[in-house]
């Protein structure tokens, strides 16, 4: 907590050239973009990084195809156009994924139509990734038995993109890129308002760990809050031109359904697209499409017989999924963009809205709002925010700075040398899903290099700590200096997933919960440890 506590005193220090309220994605690439350009940047949330919608997305990054049905071709072009960017810049990060679809008798459209619809969105993807396959119910029944096939009308096969680890820890990267780069970042500082005096914006914040309450100053202030934009700017007097509307979406995380590394995707009762998503040795099933009036949401009892109904119907199971099954759950609303004057919408239109971003801004007071927006779309955002900051007189050093993507080749050709040489990958756990050189790569790209030096100097750093789980003694060490960890739950829910693929109870008396404690928050261990339980009592 030593990061937390220095950038918390120099956050009333200076004079900021922006600062961002919200640690979400649209915060996270906002900062890095702007640290990457060489602006003077702050950044605070009131809760942890991606601890609100960003900690609650199906993990993929994919271009829309749903988008199609309403013939939103614009936006799927973009989004499949990001889409292969994010692959190619972080191919360790960011995969292809193949996507197992079939299509129930009575359906809305027939089977082939969708088909057709598969080799559209290949196009409009650029043929970046592997090309739609036709799929005969024999085919299914040799290649998925899991499925259901008995009210079978057609099937077909096609390509996407997946985080290959939780979408919160892809956030939290690109807040720990913007801090290498000079943000100065803090987590749980709540901004109470901001005021705009003499050309400045001072924001009042607030420390949501002691309480201290201080001023932030900045030239720009950038809104990128999430669900709670609107909110936000009633505290500052900003009027804008949209605004927003919840969906709340729940996925559940049970048992590995199936060793295929596939999506399985239906089309749900109310008609959505319904996935079973591979999570290692998880699967996560879902989503749900409600809309509520509030950002903050819980699923429902209701919520859980949806899923479970939806998946129960459309796979053969030894034994259908029941509540005793859900190993974890997420909820989280889907912030979604109408205009300012627009009603609630109707029903009919409910399940077409799209994810598409917009960013609202003021060049008389210096202020930006960002509304919506996915992951897929979030190097698009940095820029766009960049290029408005720079409009308003912000001066960017570095203006083609490319402040996205994993480090240059060779640095991860030097860092797969020397795991070589010290056969790193001989500490691999037998029962990992892959060789450790690989994932601790794809977590820490160049600090991976660090671990390397710490194991080499004592092999005890390649023991797994927690029992249970892949994590390895040198990660809880790197986790305590560099990701800003305040509380057990930042460390177990989004810069790792234990919590999202270990029971709670297993997660309590894993060994080596306790030294991880230990590790992080040293005297102050056992009231961590005690604080996490209590708030995740069943």
């Amino acid at each position: 907590m030593r990061l937390r506590d220095s950038n918390i005193n120099k956050l009333d220090q200076d004079v900021f050239d922006a600062l961002i309220i919200g640690g979400g994605i649209n915060g996270a690439v906002s900062a890095a973009a702007l640290s990457g350009k060489s602006a003077r940047v702050a950044l605070i949330d009131q809760r942890d990084f991606a601890g609100f919608t960003s900690q609650q997305s199906s993990n993929l990054a994919w271009g829309g195809i749903k988008y199609l049905e309403s013939n939103d071709f614009g936006l799927v072009w973009g989004l499949c156009k990001s889409r292969n960017h994010l692959m190619e810049n972080y191919p360790s990060r960011v995969k292809e994924i193949r996507f197992y679809s079939t299509i129930e008798k009575g359906f809305r459209f027939p089977p082939r139509f969708i088909w057709l619809g598969t080799w559209l969105y290949w196009f409009f993807g650029r043929g970046f990734t592997q090309t739609p396959r036709w799929l005969p119910r024999r085919t299914v029944n040799a290649e998925e038995p899991v499925i259901r096939t008995d009210n079978f009308y057609g099937g077909f096969e096609y390509s996407d993109a997946y985080l290959h680890d939780n979408d919160a820890r892809f956030v939290f990267q690109f807040i720990r890129s913007a801090m290498d780069r000079g943000c100065i970042a803090a987590n749980y500082v709540e901004s109470l308002g901001a005021r705009r005096e003499n050309g400045i914006w001072i924001t009042r914040a607030r420390d949501g760990m002691s309480g201290r309450e201080f001023e932030i100053r900045s030239k720009v202030l950038i809104n990128a809050a999430g669900p709670f934009v609107d909110e936000h700017n009633q505290k500052t007097g900003e009027k804008t031109a949209h605004r927003h509307v919840f969906s709340k979406g729940i996925h559940l995380i049970v048992p590995q359904i199936t060793k295929s590394h596939r999506v399985l995707t239906f089309f749900a009762d109310d008609g959505r697209l319904f996935f079973v998503i591979p999570m290692g040795v998880r699967t996560c099933v879902g989503t749900t499409d409600t809309r509520t009036e509030s950002p903050f949401s819980e699923v429902t009892e209701e919520d859980r017989l949806f899923v479970l109904d939806n998946i129960n119907k459309r796979l053969n199971l030894k034994k259908p999924l029941t509540r005793e099954d859900i190993i974890a759950e997420r909820c989280g609303v889907r912030p979604l963009v109408v205009g300012t004057g627009n009603g609630k919408g109707n029903e009919r239109d409910w399940l077409q809205m799209s994810r598409k971003h917009e960013i609202d801004i003021s060049n008389e007071t210096a202020h930006i709002s960002i509304f919506g927006g996915k992951l897929t779309d979030c190097v698009n955002v940095g820029n766009e925010v960049a290029g408005y900051v720079s409009a308003m007189g912000i001066r960017l050093d570095n203006p083609d700075y490319k402040w996205y993507g994993e480090p240059h080749r060779s640095v991860y050709d030097e860092y797969m040398q020397q795991a070589k040489q010290m056969n790193l990958d001989g500490y691999t756990s037998p029962d990992a899903i892959e060789q450790l050189s690989q994932r601790l790569w794809r977590r820490y790209d160049r600090q991976a290099l660090e671990l390397l030096a710490d194991i080499r100097e004592d092999p005890r750093q390649a023991e797994i700590l927690i029992k249970g789980t892949d994590y390895l003694r040198c990660e809880i060490r790197l986790a305590k200096q560099q990701e800003m960890i305040t509380k057990l739950d930042d460390f177990l829910r989004r810069r790792s997933k234990i919590a999202l693929v270990v029971r709670k109870e297993d997660i309590r008396r894993a060994e080596g919960l306790m030294e991880a404690c230990e590790i992080l928050f040293e005297d102050q261990a056992q009231t961590k440890f005690d604080e996490y339980f209590a708030e995740h009592a069943a």
